[in-house]
């Protein structure tokens, strides 16, 4: 049973990050999310500090307000100075995460928090933790990693024309009265909130490898916005799945093996879509040839 556990938690956390992933890559946001996965850990010691508790529900707010927050400051050094969009996001993200990192260590002693698991996660220990619910004892990170699967799902299912609009034409979103900087705040808070559920499983780290690769592999075979969602999940579960086996077997991280598992799918879809370009281009060099003869 623990093995489907742990199975099942890295499945919730790539599913919800292929979901978000494949907006912010749509939108050219990839290394947003990277920064905001890094950014949010003061946000979750501020909560702690504030309210003295390590209740998941705090942690949430604090780490959607500084996802809004870095998203601030990203948006205003990149207006405001000369930096360009990279070097903003870089500075931000590298700022706050190593602040993050150093109140961490610094208040080690008095705080119930530990740096590794922040970075790293163990998904192995996901079933050790537990709570009733519904008369069943269940891993508290699956309830949680559920709860903002059900949360996402909804807000991009009730409001898909928003995000179409907002994520293909901004400028047409912007006429008819669409704020794209509210649907991109909100994004990013999706974003922070599934960073802090995914801590305890697979660290913040690894949730970037989540976010962006299997959105990426699923944008390179195909063109349609319902076919990447699908393909995106898709290729998450298939990562968490293959990923635990394989790590069974070599007796390595588990969630390191299913962040390699999602790099090798890239790998093969990135060959396919190669393969692919060659069969059409192909065709078209020998009826150039033959209409030169």
């Amino acid at each position: 049973m623990n093995d489907f556990y742990i199975i099942l938690t890295g499945i919730l956390v790539a599913v919800s990050c292929s979901i978000l992933g494949t907006f912010l890559v749509l939108r050219k946001m990839a290394m947003v999310g990277d920064a905001i996965s890094h950014a949010v850990l003061p946000g979750i010691v501020l909560s702690f500090f504030i309210t003295g508790s390590r209740e998941s529900i705090w942690m949430l707010i604090g780490a959607g307000l500084m996802g809004v927050f870095t998203t601030l400051i990203i948006e205003w050094l990149h207006k405001k100075t000369k930096l360009q969009e990279d070097a903003s996001i870089g500075v931000t993200f590298t700022f706050l995460f190593a602040l993050g990192v150093l109140l961490i260590s610094y208040f080690a002693e008095n705080i119930d928090l530990d740096q590794e698991c922040v970075l790293y996660g163990e998904i192995a220990y996901v079933p050790l933790n537990t709570i009733m619910l519904f008369g069943l004892e269940l891993p508290k990170a699956i309830v949680m990693l559920a709860v903002v699967l059900i949360l996402i799902t909804a807000v991009i299912f009730f409001f898909y024309k928003e995000w179409v609009i907002t994520t293909f034409d901004a400028p047409y979103a912007a006429s008819i009265g669409m704020s794209t900087v509210l649907w991109n705040y909100i994004l990013m808070s999706m974003v922070s909130f599934t960073t802090v559920a995914s801590f305890e499983s697979v660290g913040a780290i690894l949730v970037v490898a989540f976010l962006v690769v299997p959105a990426s592999a699923a944008y390179l075979i195909t063109d349609s916005l319902p076919k990447t969602l699908f393909f995106a999940v898709l290729f998450g579960i298939i990562s968490s799945v293959a990923g635990y086996y394989s790590a069974s077997i070599l007796d390595v991280s588990i969630s390191g093996a299913m962040a390699t598992a999602a790099g090798i799918i890239f790998i093969i879809c990135f060959i396919l879509q190669w393969i692919q370009k060659q069969i059409h281009t192909s065709p078209s060099i020998l009826q150039a040839e033959e209409q030169d003869v």
